[in-house]
């Protein structure tokens, strides 16, 4: 598999635009200018990347507070290298299961149903 790289889809970018200028052209020969017209590519907006965000301080207040809730949850005291925020949608997701399963739902099951 090869690496993707900025360059990389830049071009195929610039491929895509070449490729829709062309079908723009043929709708417009064909008769079709208001399709042409509205299919017609708006200037490309500049690719732009983004730079790494700067870490935040965390207060001494808020270590304090993780080194208390981690020793709660250990049953000792344990020394914290390092904190730093994930970005995870993982809470949202299980909170959703669980709003799901919650629902009880009436479906009537005819197992021992004699016919």
């Amino acid at each position: 598999m090869s690496q993707v790289t900025l360059k990389s889809l830049s071009e195929e970018l610039d491929a895509l635009r070449a490729h829709l200028a062309a079908l723009t052209a043929k709708i417009a020969e064909m008769g079709g200018a208001d399709l042409a017209e509205a299919a017609a590519p708006a200037e490309p907006a500049p690719v732009a990347v983004a730079a790494a965000p700067e870490p935040e301080e965390i207060s001494e207040e808020i270590l304090m507070a993780i080194s208390a809730a981690v020793a709660a949850y250990l049953g000792k005291r344990a020394h914290i290298r390092t904190v730093r925020l994930l970005s995870s949608t993982a809470w949202a997701q299980q909170g959703r299961v669980n709003i799901q399963a919650s629902h009880r739902l009436n479906v009537p099951h005819h197992h021992n149903r004699v016919r």
